[in-house]
């Protein structure tokens, strides 16, 4: 069966088309974020819903073949509010990396515990919710206020509806009942608002004629869980990590929802085939963002020179590219990017090394995060994402985390997870585990520096973080 796969993303917009065969399309179109004064991160609505239809639309066309569903996997926690009797946006897309709920949340310190135990995330701006109540307070009161995702599906099919793997990311969200909580809404003072049905990710939610036929849509799931369950890591214990505009990392945590008391959250990774299963999620917010940083600032021309000129050691340059702030297991959204022990001997490879072995740092923390719940480390690491080229990255980050990194041989992971839920969607008899598409890794890093070694430079990193957050 072919499927038309959209991946409505925050650079940009892709669609596949693919089946059992392989993938037969592939189109990209970009989104420009606009990045204000005071951490606004904004996208025009119309602009971003267009690329994913032209994108949509001219995969379709190069495929050539006849397309049986359509599944979305959108960017997660990015919001707007819009006229729920004609689909027009009411305001822009507030971009999940927007801070200017960092209001709210400082006003709502008092019930962070409450919010925790409730949801298995942590009361910060990052979520959908502290974004909706400052949306209400700030731009305008009128029609909804919704994650994207809901925005795009109400355009093609009419329907209100999200899915749960980005519902269980919003913070009105119930991890353990599976619905939204009312004293969440009273909470962050969205009790009247109107909320979308939340549906599994194996579900059909309606039809669309925006490709070409009257086709179903269906099999809808957040980006994150999306590579998680196209890299098969369907098992407790199995953990995938997306590089792109930023490293999130997502371990299967099995069908009970942990509470971590160390700044890791927990979300839905997916509910199929009527089970719902949770992962942990650790989030790095600037990965490729760093890289595009060193290409503005001259440090190298483009990312395929990283490993052309990266020095083999650092030389006691220490860095932690946080320019957007630090997540688990800090959750300091003020905290800027450094570069330490510079000396005039420093160069150009040193850096590149530092900021390499910086991002692969914050990773390694964040899967040590999850040991005690685990009982033990991860035995490997699945990844995807585009810095999953640089090999000098991919190297330091299984020696950092000391276990093998597996690559995926897609550029597409999330693409291939959401068809792979509408698969599911399509035919009920097929078997959860026969979902995702069978890969073979493109490559696997093994750990070759020395451990005691690792432990000391992590030690040593961990340090300077703590350090510079003082300042």
């Amino acid at each position: 069966m072919a499927i038309l796969a959209l991946d409505q993303g925050t650079s940009g917009s892709k669609a596949i088309v693919v089946d059992e065969t392989g993938i037969h399309a592939v189109v990209e179109n970009p989104i420009h974020p606009r990045y204000l004064p005071g951490g606004a991160v904004e996208q025009d609505p119309l602009e971003l819903y267009n690329s994913l239809i032209d994108a949509g639309r001219e995969a379709v066309a190069l495929a050539g073949k006849p397309i049986e569903g359509v599944s979305l996997a959108n960017q997660g926690e990015t919001i707007l509010a819009w006229d729920p009797e004609t689909s027009e946006p009411l305001t822009p897309c507030i971009v999940w990396q927007d801070r200017r709920g960092e209001v709210v949340v400082d006003r709502l310190r008092e019930h962070a515990a409450e919010v925790h135990q409730r949801t298995g995330l942590v009361l910060d701006c990052y979520f959908t919710a502290p974004k909706m109540t400052w949306l209400r307070q700030n731009l305008t009161r009128e029609g909804v206020v919704t994650t994207s995702d809901t925005w795009i599906l109400h355009k093609l099919t009419g329907e209100f509806v999200t899915d749960v793997s980005t519902a269980s990311r919003s913070l009105l969200f119930n991890v353990d009942e599976v619905d939204w909580d009312q004293r969440l809404l009273e909470i962050f003072g969205l009790a009247d608002e109107r909320l979308p049905r939340v549906l599994a990710c194996d579900r059909i939610i309606g039809t669309t004629a925006t490709f070409g036929g009257e086709l179903p849509v269906g099999g809808l799931i957040v980006d994150q869980q999306a590579a998680l369950f196209a890299e098969g890591c369907l098992r407790r214990g199995q953990a995938k990590c997306t590089y792109g505009t930023g490293a999130f990392i997502l371990v299967n945590m099995g069908e009970t929802a942990p509470r971590f008391d160390n700044g890791l959250t927990t979300s839905v990774a997916w509910t199929l085939r009527g089970r719902t299963m949770y992962c942990s999620d650790g989030q790095v917010y600037t990965a490729a963002s760093a890289v595009r940083w060193m290409q503005e600032m001259g440090i190298v021309r483009d990312a395929r020179e990283m490993d052309e000129i990266v020095a083999a050691d650092a030389a006691g340059v220490i860095c932690a590219p946080s320019f957007a702030g630090l997540a688990a297991p800090w959750w300091k959204p003020e905290a800027g990017a450094f570069i330490a022990g510079m000396k005039l001997s420093t160069g150009k490879p040193e850096i590149v090394r530092a900021m390499l072995d910086g991002i692969a740092c914050q990773i390694a923390e964040l899967s040590d995060l999850t040991l005690a719940e685990l009982g033990a480390p991860l035995t490997s690491l699945r990844v995807d994402g585009g810095l999953t080229k640089c090999v000098t990255l991919m190297q330091s980050q299984a020696d950092m985390l000391q276990t093998p990194v597996e690559t995926y041989p897609s550029a597409h992971a999330t693409a291939l997870g959401t068809a792979a839920c509408m698969r599911l969607a399509l035919d009920p008899d097929l078997a959860l585990e026969d979902g995702p598409y069978a890969w073979e890794a493109e490559a696997v890093y093994t750990p070759k520096r020395d451990a005691a070694d690792v432990t000391a430079y992590r030690a040593a990193w961990r340090a300077a973080v703590e350090a510079t957050m003082e300042i």
